[in-house]
């Protein structure tokens, strides 16, 4: 007879699942989940972060400042020469320097604009050692040498930047060169931190370049940065000027235009 003895049915026996154990507390995965991937893109952000940080917070040590007029007699590798300033030529006069690349001496009238242009074909240097006298920093680099990871690398330190300017420099004994007027320093390792160092204290330093508050616009009609005058490889002739300039020649300031960046810095 159904139901046993006594007419009476017995509801079904209900087994508690494992949440409802008691002392057993259930385990909240989604959770977890979500923290570990947030902590991982926390990680990923500051790990890509935090070279960049301290490669600025270490060349802002470079600044210079009253008491450290040249910060970069300190980066080691430096070297410094001097040059008589304002001495000018015109094209295609060829200047036999002595350096190379070139920082200092006499150059063409008219400088290559810098304000924070990445040149992609070599730039005649006559006209960018006008740049450096108005206080430029010129990043040179071996294309053969200089693997292009590298060049994008340091083409974020000139691009948009004032008073900054990089090219390819056929020929050159490194695989980078940092020029500013009457100082280089040349690397082999295109990431080194001296790069940025150099960079520091040598753009735009009054103490250290001639015409201080010269511009470094483009000047209408006198050099097209989109189509600048080329990079001659050859040895100059007997006819070039010294870099120190001719004995007779008189130093003479710059054509100037209104003065503008062209560039926001960064």
């Amino acid at each position: 007879m159904a139901g046993g003895r006594g007419g009476h049915v017995r509801p079904p026996q209900h087994r508690p699942g494992r949440s409802e154990i008691p002392g057993v507390r259930r385990v909240p995965w989604l959770l977890i989940g979500a923290v570990v991937v947030i902590l991982s893109l926390i990680g990923v952000i500051a790990y890509n972060l935090a070279p960049r940080v301290m490669e600025r917070m270490n060349a802002q040590r470079f600044a210079p400042t009253t008491e450290n007029p040249d910060p970069s007699s300190t980066i080691e590798g430096v070297v410094e020469v001097e040059y008589p300033a304002g001495n000018h030529i015109d094209a295609p006069q060829r200047v036999a320097y002595d350096q190379s690349p070139p920082i200092g001496g006499a150059h063409d009238q008219y400088w290559a604009t810098c304000t924070g242009i990445v040149y992609s074909t070599p730039v005649r240097t006559e006209n960018i050692v006008h740049s450096l006298e108005h206080g430029a920093v010129w990043i040179a680099y071996n294309p053969d040498r200089v693997a292009t990871d590298d060049v994008t690398a340091l083409a974020a330190k000139t691009d948009g930047k004032p008073y900054m300017l990089m090219s390819p420099y056929p020929g050159l004994d490194s695989a980078v060169s940092l020029q500013s007027w009457g100082h280089q320093l040349k690397l082999d390792n295109p990431g080194d931190e001296r790069v940025s160092q150099f960079i520091s204290a040598l753009r735009q330093n009054p103490n250290t370049h001639p015409e201080v508050g010269a511009t470094c616009a483009t000047m209408p009609g006198a050099f097209d940065p989109a189509n600048p005058p080329p990079f001659d490889p050859s040895a100059p002739g007997p006819d070039a000027v010294p870099a120190a300039g001719p004995p007779d020649s008189s130093p003479q300031g710059s054509p100037m235009p209104p003065a503008t960046t062209g560039g926001a810095d960064g």
